[in-house]
């Protein structure tokens, strides 16, 4: 019998991949999922263990992908490579999380906002503030993330935010925050900013259509609990 000095890993990765191609993706639990992307950015040892690491050491998938980079590299093996494939991932799903709201959908009643809301801060590590430019047809002319920190902390004011509006030519806004607590209940001082920025935009004739902070266990809408007209 002719001996091969290939490793042991090595079949069990062909093995994976051809799962793959015959089962589809669907079929592949959390960690080898995890373990077969792995091998785009590790392509010479076997990436089994460190899947099983991550996914200990985090608790899920969606907890590896938002995950900092200072968190990720801190297990042993992760490295930049395996890191920019990563932040790539997790902001590919953030971009199909938004190309996939219909354009014409009315972002005042639209389930798919809620997610994307959910899908682009909730998991994130830091607190981090969106903007979600509108039409006066209430459909998303665009997002932007422009700060991160807490409110208080960044000390964001309403005209900050109005000139971001205006540049944008953007008849109203969703504005979007993130809680890495897990809470999206607001605290005293986010339902007080969130209405001096309404009262602030009225004077310029912008819609402040919502406030929505969202975490891992929901998300919070100042319009459907009444704190916005």
């Amino acid at each position: 019998m002719k001996k091969t000095n290939s490793p042991a890993h090595t079949g069990h990765r062909q093995r994976l991949r051809q799962r793959i191609n015959t089962a589809g993706t669907d079929s592949l639990l959390d960690h080898e999922m995890l373990e077969a992307l792995l091998t785009y950015a590790i392509p010479r040892k076997d990436t089994k263990p460190l899947a099983w690491a991550l996914l200990k050491r985090f608790g899920s998938v969606a907890q590896v992908l938002d995950a900092s980079s200072i968190a990720l590299t801190a297990q042993p093996g992760i490295g930049p490579r395996t890191v920019q494939l990563l932040r790539l991932v997790r902001s590919l799903f953030k971009r199909y999380a938004k190309s996939s709201i219909p354009r014409h959908v009315d972002v005042r009643n639209s389930r798919q906002v809620r997610e994307y809301c959910k899908i682009s801060l909730a998991g994130n590590p830091e607190e981090l503030l969106e903007l979600i430019f509108v039409s006066s047809r209430y459909t998303i002319l665009g997002t932007r993330v422009i700060a991160s920190g807490s409110i208080n902390a960044l000390h964001i004011t309403p005209r900050q935010i109005l000139e971001y509006v205006l540049q944008e030519k953007a008849f109203g806004i969703i504005v979007v925050h993130n809680h890495p607590s897990g809470n999206p209940e607001p605290s005293s001082d986010d339902i007080a900013w969130t209405q001096h920025l309404e009262q602030a935009a009225r004077w310029l004739e912008i819609k402040l259509i919502d406030h929505v902070i969202v975490a891992r266990n929901g998300y919070f809408s100042c319009k459907e609990q009444g704190y916005l007209n």
